[in-house]
């Protein structure tokens, strides 16, 4: 899958069609989505993410082939276990704040798309049991993550591409840990 989406592109489109979600947490929750459900998570997703939307708009039409796009690419990376898989972010020429902001948002999808899907009992223990467990909590305390006012740009950047590279790999870690959950959801 060579076709990427870039953060402002998408962020734009959902903006002109009337979505509520922003490009971060469509992302996250997508990524969760397809940790707890596999391919039957990519309709209910974009269901959800263009609720509200006007079904007949050429923005909402426009705005539906990027999220195809990156349903795609993030299935891709996800199953073919790729190090190129990393959270949609804005990039680096964005400013901390904006960024950090996004990261905190992708976080909310995330933790969104993993406990929105069917519980059933044994979805349950695995996201109540370590390593799952600790990345869900992790992840948010991330949704408070702020600019340290105190500190300077370097070290608030070093912090920031910590954070990312942290959820750039539980995210794949949470995809593994609940493969058993996605092919019991299979049968």
């Amino acid at each position: 899958m060579n076709e990427k989406l870039g953060f402002d592109e998408l962020d734009d489109a959902l903006r002109r069609c009337g979505a509520s979600w922003d490009a971060a947490q469509t992302h996250g929750l997508l990524t969760g989505r397809l940790a707890v459900a596999g391919v039957p998570a990519g309709p209910q997703w974009l269901l959800q993410v263009l609720e509200g939307t006007d079904e007949a708009s050429a923005l909402r039409a426009e705005c539906q082939k990027m999220l195809d796009t990156l349903y795609q690419g993030t299935f891709w990376q996800l199953t073919e276990r790729l190090s190129d898989f990393s959270p949609l972010l804005p990039d680096d020429t964005a400013d901390a704040a904006t960024r950090t902001s996004a990261m905190a948002h992708w976080c909310e999808g995330f933790l969104h798309g993993l406990v929105s899907a069917k519980h059933g009992e044994a979805l349950k223990k695995q996201l109540a049991a370590e390593p799952l467990s600790d990345i869900i909590r992790d992840m948010l305390q991330i949704t408070q993550a702020g600019i340290d006012e105190e500190s300077d740009d370097e070290t608030n950047e070093a912090a920031y591409a910590e954070l990312v590279e942290y959820i750039r790999v539980a995210a794949q870690l949470a995809y593994e840990e609940l493969s058993e959950i996605r092919h019991a959801e299979d049968q």
